[in-house]
């Protein structure tokens, strides 16, 4: 049996989950998600405060949905309560970003400044200018936005220029030496 599957999903007072006509619907206070569930050996159990993920049988294909289905209801649940975020580091000299309304606009060297509009239920945000911070209570859609972003300018091996998130390990090369010794 999977072992994501399994686990019962805990759910908070404040946060309602429904699920009708093959689709999970949660609700919170930061607004509402829904999940269409394409299996129909798949079932969600709500009681109280619990949700349940079940399968009808042991195929391939149905042990695979059972952990999927149960990790997308929970985070659909974490996401209405918490937002979700990533944060990207721009590094590079003469680097910056900024926010202008819904645009992010980041001049990266290219000749002219590289904008990119968030899409709906997706909030970016420049704290500094060399730091984007991409928030919203879908978590697919938050990971989406941050490697589109993120695609704009790849690092750089030799220098470590570019952009790349936080908590990435940047690989750098060794610069390529020539002449005699």
């Amino acid at each position: 049996m999977s072992r994501i599957g399994r686990k019962h999903i805990d759910v908070p007072a404040d946060v309602q989950v429904k699920f009708e006509n093959g689709v999970v619907t949660v609700k919170g206070k930061l607004g509402e998600l829904s999940q269409a569930i394409a299996s129909s050996d798949i079932s969600v159990k709500i009681e109280p405060g619990v949700v349940t993920v079940e399968r009808a049988n042991d195929e391939k294909q149905t042990r695979a949905y059972h952990g999927l289905y149960r990790q997308l209801i929970a985070n659909m649940v974490s996401g209405v309560q918490k937002e979700f975020t990533k944060t990207l580091i721009v590094a590079g000299v003469g680097y910056k970003c900024a926010v202008n309304g819904d645009k992010l606009v980041m001049n990266i060297g290219y000749s002219k400044p590289v904008e990119y509009t968030a899409p709906a239920g997706i909030k970016l945000a420049c704290p500094d200018p060399l730091t984007i911070v991409v928030s919203g209570i879908n978590k697919e859609h938050v990971g989406e936005v941050a490697a589109q972003i993120k695609a704009k300018r790849p690092v750089e091996p030799y220098h470590g220029y570019g952009l790349h998130y936080s908590n990435e390990v940047v690989v750098r090369k060794e610069v390529i030496k020539t002449g005699k010794k």
